[in-house]
C-alpha cells in the first residue's frame, strides 16, 4: 500500500476549495498608477440584521507610501439594491462628500481605467451601482478615512437568509491589510437556526433564541473573497437549511445544514464515555501534565446521568473500575485523584488498551464514546495497524464513536484516521507548541452534550449521489451538522431526518424543493468536490491505490481546481509537455510516504480539513474559480479547467470588440478580468481573449459566436 502524504505539506493552501472575487469593497483609484497605489491601513465592518433588514457600516483607512502625491477616485461598487444614507471623506478633519453613480455611468469609469492602465480588474466591478468621490492629493505618509452606511433588504428562500459584504483589494491596496475586522450583530423574531460562511471562518455567539453575533478578524491579509453569511429561521426544534445549485443541462449541488435548538431547553442525552490516556516513557514532562488537567476538565464537566471509565496504558493497562461507573462526586473525586497519580514510563500497548476501552461499554441507548490519547506509534503487543483496527472493530459491539488524539509527530496517522473512521468519530493532531490541555477540553465541550444520536438523512423525490460525509455524525447541543451531496432530479421533495433520542426513535420531517436552474450559489461545486476528492484520497490512503478511485482524483482535480498530490503537475508551465512515463514518475514520487512523522500529520490534517471544509478559500497564484468555473495558468493563459485542444474564436484584448463583447454578454466581465490573456467557455464555444485576434466585431463574430452569449 502506498500512503498518499508527499506533498500535502506544500499544498495546505492550494488544497482548499476555490473561490474567486465577485465585487470589491472601496477602493481610490489614482489619476497616475504609475507613481503607486494606496494602502489600506483598516478595513472595519459592522453589521446590524433585524430579520430581513441590514444596516451595513464601513470605515477604511487608506495611507499614501509613495514618495509623491497621490490622487484620484474613491469608488464602492454597491451590492444591488443598496441605499446609501451616509458616506464621509475626511480631509484634514472635514467631511466631503460623495456620490452615487448608476451602472451605466460608472461602467465608463471602469472601461476608461482598464483602457489607461491595461489592466483588466476593474471589469469585474462592471453592472453594478458605484458609490463614488473625487479624492484630492494625498501627500506622502498623508492619510484618508471613508465611512460608508447604507441599507438593504433580504429576502428569504424557504426561511434562508443571504447576505454578501464586496470584500476584495487584492489588487488595489499596496500593502496587506494591517486589520480587518467583520461584525455581524443578527436578531430575528423567530427562532434562528444556522448562522453559516462559506467564505470566511467566524465566530459565532449566541444570545439567544433569537439572537446571535457573527465575528471574522485577520492581520495582514489580501482579501480575495466576497464575505457571505447564511442564516435561517425555522419553528422546528431540529432546523435543517437547504442551499443548492445548479447549471442548466447539469445535475446539481446541495447542501445541508441540521442545527438543533441551541438553548439549554434542548435536553442533552445521558451518555456513556470511556477516556483513554497513553502513560508511556514519551509522555512524561509537560505532555503528561497537561494530559492529566484535560482529563480532569472532562471528568467535572460530565453530566449527572453519565456514566464513565478512565484507563492509562504502557505496557499494560490500568483502570480505576472494571465496568463504567456512574457520575456522583464520590466518584468524580477519586477519578481526578487517580488521573493525578499517572506516571510516564514503559513502551505502548495500543491494541490491548483499545480492546478493553471498548469492550467496557455495552450496547445501549446510550451515545457512547472513546477519547483516546496518545504520542507515539506501537511497540508492545499487536503493531500491524490492520490488526489492531480489526480488534477494535470486533470490540466495539456498543457501535461507541472513538476520537483519536495524536500528540506529536511519532504518532501512525494511517493507524489513528482508521480507527476514528471505521468508529464513526474523529482524529485530532496536536502538534509540538500546542496546547494539549486547551485542545482536549475544548474538544470536550463540544461533544459533551449529545441532542441525536445515529442520525440518518433520506430524501425522496429527488436522487441523490455521492453525499458527503456518507454516515452522519452524533448531534450535539449548538453544533452544526453540514451535508453536502449532487443530485439529478428537480421539484419538490421530503427530507426526512431520523435517529435516537435515548430509547426512543424520532423523525423530522421537511418540504424543500431542489430547483431545475440555480445559479446564485457558485460556491457549492467546489465545496461538494473538496469533500468528495478528501473522501477519494482517505480511503487510497488507508486501504490502497486503484485505477478507478486515482482516475476520479484526477478528473474532480481538473473540473474544480482543487490541487492533489496527484494533480500539482496541473498547474505548472509546461505541464501539457510531460511524456506519460514522466507523469506516471511523478505520480509515483507522489503518493509514497510513511504513516508517521510531521509530513504525514501535517497531510492528514490538510485531508481532515479538506474533508470538513466549511469556508471557500481563494486559489493561489496559479489556480483560479470565477463563478462555477476554474482557471489553470497556463503559459501565461488564464485557461478554462475544460478546455483541452479545442478550436477558438480570437479576439483582441483591449480592442474595440473586447469591450464590445462586454455589452454583448455582461457576465464575461468577471471572467475578463483574470488577466490579458484568458481562454474561457461560452456554451459550446472557446473565446480567446490575447494579443491576437479581431479588434473590430463583425458578422463573423456574430455567426461564430451565435446562440453562445
Amino acid at each position: 500500500m502506498r500512503f498518499v502524504t508527499s506533498v500535502f505539506a506544500t499544498l495546505l493552501v492550494t488544497m482548499a476549495v476555490l473561490s474567486a472575487p465577485l465585487v470589491a469593497d472601496g477602493l481610490i483609484l489614482p489619476d497616475h498608477p504609475e507613481l503607486g497605489w494606496l494602502s489600506v491601513v483598516y478595513h472595519d465592518v459592522s453589521v446590524e440584521i433585524r430579520d430581513g433588514m441590514v444596516t451595513t457600516c464601513v470605515d477604511q483607512l487608506f495611507r499614501n507610501d509613495a514618495p509623491v502625491a497621490i490622487e484620484g477616485r474613491y469608488v464602492f461598487p454597491l451590492p444591488a439594491g443598496a441605499v446609501v444614507t451616509g458616506f464621509t471623506l475626511w480631509v484634514d478633519g472635514e467631511p466631503l462628500e460623495g456620490s452615487v453613480l448608476p451602472a451605466d455611468e460608472a461602467r465608463a469609469i471602469y472601461e476608461d481605467y482598464v483602457r489607461r492602465i491595461i489592466d483588466p480588474a476593474l471589469l469585474e466591478y462592471v453592472g453594478r451601482d458605484t458609490l463614488s468621490a473625487r479624492v484630492f492629493p494625498i501627500p506622502p505618509g498623508g492619510e484618508r478615512r471613508i465611512e460608508i452606511t447604507y441599507h438593504e433588504l433580504l429576502t428569504p428562500d424557504a426561511g434562508v437568509y443571504r447576505y454578501r459584504y464586496p470584500l476584495d483589494t487584492e489588487r488595489f491596496s499596496a500593502r496587506p491589510l494591517e486589520s480587518l475586522h467583520l461584525h455581524v450583530d443578527l436578531q430575528t423574531s423567530t427562532p434562528l437556526r444556522a448562522v453559516y460562511s462559506p467564505t470566511h471562518p467566524i465566530s459565532v455567539i449566541r444570545s439567544a433564541d433569537t439572537a446571535a453575533a457573527a465575528d471574522h478578524d485577520e492581520t495582514h491579509v489580501l482579501p480575495t473573497t466576497d464575505f457571505l453569511l447564511y442564516y435561517s429561521t425555522f419553528p422546528e426544534d431540529m432546523g435543517m437549511t437547504l442551499v443548492t445549485y445548479r447549471a442548466p443541462g447539469e445535475d446539481g449541488y446541495f447542501l445541508m445544514l441540521i442545527n438543533p435548538r441551541w438553548d439549554d431547553a434542548v435536553d442533552a442525552l445521558p451518555k456513556d464515555i470511556v477516556v483513554v490516556v497513553d502513560r508511556s516513557g514519551s509522555m512524561s514532562g509537560e505532555k503528561i501534565e497537561q494530559a492529566k488537567r484535560a482529563l480532569s476538565f472532562i471528568l467535572e464537566n460530565l453530566s449527572p446521568e453519565d456514566r464513565f471509565a478512565v484507563l492509562s496504558f504502557n505496557d499494560a493497562v490500568e483502570a480505576l473500575h472494571s465496568e463504567l461507573t456512574p457520575v456522583s462526586v464520590d466518584a468524580i473525586r477519586a477519578a481526578v485523584s487517580w488521573v493525578q497519580g499517572v506516571d510516564a514510563t514503559g513502551g505502548t500497548n495500543i491494541d490491548e488498551v483499545l480492546q478493553v476501552a471498548l469492550s467496557m461499554i455495552e450496547p445501549s441507548e446510550r451515545p457512547a464514546m472513546v477519547v483516546f490519547l496518545t504520542d507515539g506509534e506501537p511497540t508492545v503487543g499487536v503493531a500491524d495497524p490492520v490488526t489492531i483496527a480489526e480488534h477494535a472493530a470486533v470490540a466495539n459491539r456498543a457501535g461507541a464513536r472513538l476520537f483519536c488524539f495524536g500528540v506529536g509527530y511519532n504518532v501512525n496517522t494511517v493507524l489513528l484516521d482508521r480507527l476514528s473512521q471505521e468508529n464513526r468519530g474523529a482524529t485530532t493532531y496536536v502538534l509540538p507548541g500546542d496546547n494539549l490541555e486547551v485542545v482536549l477540553s475544548t474538544f470536550y465541550l463540544k461533544i459533551s452534550s449529545p441532542v441525536l444520536s445515529d442520525p440518518k438523512v433520506s430524501i425522496a423525490g429527488v436522487d441523490v449521489y455521492d453525499v458527503h460525509p456518507a454516515t452522519l455524525p452524533d448531534v450535539f447541543r449548538g453544533s452544526q451538522v453540514l451535508l453536502v451531496g449532487r443530485y439529478r432530479d428537480a421539484g419538490p421533495s421530503e427530507v426526512t431526518l431520523a435517529g435516537r433520542v435515548g430509547d426512543a426513535e424520532t423523525i423530522h420531517v421537511y418540504e424543500r424543493a431542489f430547483p431545475e436552474v440555480d445559479l446564485a450559489e457558485s460556491f457549492l461545486p467546489r465545496l461538494w468536490a473538496a469533500r468528495r476528492i478528501a473522501f477519494l484520497i482517505d480511503q487510497i490512503r488507508l486501504y490502497g491505490e486503484s485505477e478507478e478511485l486515482v482516475d476520479e482524483v484526477i478528473r474532480l482535480s481538473q473540473r474544480y481546481g482543487i490541487i492533489t498530490p496527484y494533480t500539482s503537475f496541473l498547474v505548472e508551465e509546461g505541464a501539457e509537455a510531460y511524456t506519460d512515463e514522466e507523469m506516471a514518475m511523478r505520480l509515483g514520487t507522489a503518493t509514497s510516504a510513511p504513516a508517521a512523522g510531521s509530513q504525514a500529520v501535517q497531510s492528514s490534517n490538510a485531508l481532515r480539513d479538506l474533508a470538513g471544509a466549511e469556508t471557500v478559500y481563494s486559489g493561489g497564484v496559479s489556480v483560479r474559480a470565477v463563478e462555477d468555473r476554474v482557471y489553470f495558468l497556463r503559459h501565461g493563459v488564464w485557461t478554462d479547467s475544460e478546455y483541452i485542444d479545442e478550436e477558438t474564436v480570437d479576439i483582441a484584448v483591449f480592442g474595440s470588440a473586447y469591450f464590445e463583447l462586454l455589452v454583448r454578454a455582461s457576465w464575461v466581465a468577471p471572467h475578463l478580468a483574470l488577466g490579458d490573456a484568458v481562454i474561457l467557455r461560452a456554451g459550446e464555444t472557446y473565446i480567446r481573449i490575447g494579443a491576437e485576434g479581431a479588434t473590430e466585431w463583425s458578422s463573423d463574430l456574430d455567426a461564430a459566436l451565435a446562440g453562445s452569449l
